[in-house]
C-alpha cells in the first residue's frame, strides 16, 4: 500500500508541475533517469500538482484512493498526470462510480505512475512499466509523444521527488 500511496503522491505533484514545455517530436521523451541535468523543484509531486490549479480532479482522486502520502514520499516518480479537462472526458456517472470504488481508483491512478524519474530527453517509443504492473505504450512522431493514445501536452514539470508529464486523457489499464 505504501508503494501505491507514493506513486499517487507523485502523480499529484507531477500534475501541479504542469507548467513544463510541450513535447514536440520523437526525441522529446525517452526512458532513463535525470542525472542532475535539470534542477529539482522544492515542492513534491502532490503540492506541485495542487498548486498548478488544473489538477483538482486528480487531487480529489488521489485523496479518495489514499495515495497522497505515497506521492509525497521519497520517490522518485514519473507521473503522467491527466488534467481536469482530461477527467471531464469521462461521463459524470462513470467518473463518480470510479471515485467511489477505491480498488478500481488505485488501479487507474497507479497506472499513471512509473517508478524512477524519466525526463523528456530520456523517453523513447515502446512499453513503459507502471506501478500498477501493466505497461504504458509510448509512441513518438513528428506530432509529439503519446502514452496509450493520450497526448503528452507538457513535459518535465519538476518536483522534489520526481517529474510530471501532463496528458490530455485519462488512461485505463486492461
Amino acid at each position: 500500500m505504501f508503494k501505491f500511496k507514493t506513486v499517487l503522491a507523485s502523480a499529484v505533484t507531477a500534475a501541479v508541475l504542469a507548467t513544463g514545455t510541450s513535447a514536440t517530436g520523437a526525441d522529446s521523451m525517452s526512458y532513463g533517469t535525470n542525472k542532475g541535468a535539470t534542477p529539482m523543484a522544492k515542492a513534491d509531486i502532490v503540492d506541485t500538482a495542487v498548486g498548478a490549479g488544473q489538477f483538482n480532479t486528480l487531487a480529489k482522486a488521489l485523496t479518495a484512493a489514499g495515495l497522497v502520502d505515497t506521492l509525497k514520499g521519497k520517490g522518485p516518480f514519473t507521473v503522467f498526470a491527466p488534467t481536469d479537462a482530461a477527467f471531464a472526458k469521462i461521463p459524470p456517472a462513470q467518473l463518480n462510480a470510479l471515485l467511489a470504488d477505491k480498488a478500481a481508483l488505485i488501479k487507474v491512478l497507479t497506472y499513471h505512475v512509473v517508478p524512477g524519474e524519466i525526463v523528456a530527453a530520456d523517453v523513447k517509443a515502446g512499453p513503459l512499466k507502471t506501478v500498477e504492473g501493466e505497461s504504458l505504450n509510448v509512441t513518438t512522431s513528428s506530432m509529439g509523444v503519446k502514452v496509450n493514445g493520450a497526448n503528452v501536452i507538457k513535459t518535465d514539470v519538476m518536483a522534489s521527488n520526481g517529474v510530471i508529464h501532463v496528458i490530455d486523457t485519462v488512461v485505463v489499464p486492461n
